[in-house]
């Protein structure tokens, strides 16, 4: 088959996991195409997720690499299956792909946790507050882009919506609850959005006032989402230039840490409510 011309980070992501079983495995590309009688560039190919692969060959190849975890095996068998097309495909001419690989994550997200410094949650966002802050992009996007970033902005809060949404904390600073992007009325109306999504059976909003000093990765937002079973766990991090995705095994340890002794920092839910209520009143 024609390798793909670009493949998306849920395709890209299974073929690097099929490597790391392999290199666990202690076998080099030439000695697994020998050992499952394969093409040694087919099977590079399939590993930088240019090529698919069915769902029995994912099992198949975890067998002969001596994989124990079936847990895994089946996640990753189940998702070399898949045949969608997602939504976020439209956007690909738009925007830039890591909008839609996050798009992609959040969708097979079985969980989120999320720490947001001087944004709101991408996911509680509304759309006066979106439009405001990409009218701060530079450059300025032209309409038509901010149009299209707008939908694509207010399209991923449908995941929280469906039959069987992610379970959702989102730990948001106090810096972020007090920025008043698009004007006060903006930020009021998102002040309630974030107390009226805090009802969800599945979202937690929890503070973190300045007056609980520092906690790790206080200079960055990240967006931990939780896959099928921990090896598949991803954490996007944001920076100026865009974003960063992270999945190797120390890296989600760390982050796993920073965001329990984030949390720690934080406010409890209720307590949260009250504090975005006051802050509410001030802008």
């Amino acid at each position: 088959m024609p390798p793909r011309k670009t493949p998306t980070a849920r395709q890209r992501r299974l073929g690097s996991e099929l490597r790391r079983i392999r290199e666990h495995a202690g076998l080099s590309l030439t000695h697994a195409a020998s050992l499952l009688g394969a093409d040694r560039t087919a099977l590079s190919n399939t590993e930088s997720g240019r090529f698919g692969v069915s769902a029995d060959r994912v099992r198949t190849w975890a067998g002969h690499y001596g994989c124990p975890d079936a847990a895994y095996v089946e996640a990753l068998a189940e998702m070399a299956a898949e045949r969608i097309n997602g939504w976020w495909e439209d956007y690909r001419r738009d925007l830039a792909s890591d909008a839609l690989d996050l798009a992609e994550l959040e969708h097979h997200a079985v969980g989120i946790r999320s720490v947001q410094i001087m944004y709101m949650p991408g996911l509680l966002q509304t759309e006066d507050y979106v439009r405001a802050v990409f009218s701060e992009s530079v450059p300025p996007p032209s309409p038509a882009r901010q149009r299209r970033q707008v939908s694509h902005r207010l399209k991923r809060r449908d995941v929280l919506d469906r039959e069987d949404p992610p379970t959702c904390t989102f730990l948001i600073h106090e810096a972020a609850l007090r920025m008043t992007y698009g004007g006060s009325k903006v930020a009021r109306g998102q002040l309630d959005n974030l107390l009226e999504q805090s009802d969800r059976d599945n979202v937690t909003v929890r503070a973190i006032p300045f007056a609980a000093g520092g906690f790790p990765h206080a200079s960055s937002s990240a967006h931990y989402v939780y896959g099928v079973v921990p090896q598949l766990d991803t954490v996007q991090t944001d920076t100026a230039t865009g974003s960063g995705f992270l999945d190797a095994e120390t890296s989600l340890e760390n982050w796993r840490v920073a965001l329990d002794r984030t949390e720690e920092k934080s406010l409890d839910p209720a307590s949260s409510r009250d504090f975005i209520r006051k802050i509410a009143k001030t802008v």
